[in-house]
């Protein structure tokens, strides 16, 4: 399993306010990987939810960024955790959360949620 680069791939800017917490939310409403187990595609709205502190992560480098797991098996728990550790990692926001909601497979859904600080 080869995750994309995030480092590579996030592009980030000045935050234009840092002395001011303001929450940004993204969301991503058609995300795409695999079942490590099937090889099936899974589908996922991903909510990004930050405070950010210094930086702000560019929407396109996140959107591309994202879109690099289309052919990666993972589990979802696996894929939200490394989501989180990636941001935080080259981000460093006051506090972040991301919450991934995975579409019906055998008539099952399951939501992942991972916060930081933990």
């Amino acid at each position: 399993m080869a995750f994309p680069d995030a480092a590579a791939m996030l592009e980030i800017f000045d935050n234009p306010a840092p002395e001011r917490d303001y929450e940004i939310l993204h969301t991503a409403h058609e995300f795409t990987s695999l079942c490590p187990v099937t090889g099936q595609p899974d589908f996922a709205t991903l909510t990004f939810r930050y405070v950010a502190d210094k930086a702000c992560v560019e929407l396109k480098s996140l959107k591309l960024y994202l879109q690099a797991f289309r052919n990666e098996g993972v589990f979802y728990e696996a894929l939200i955790n490394t989501l989180l550790a990636d941001l935080v990692a080259v981000l460093v926001p006051r506090t972040m959360e991301i919450v991934g909601t995975f579409s019906v497979r055998g008539g099952m859904s399951t939501v992942v949620t991972a916060r930081h600080p933990a």
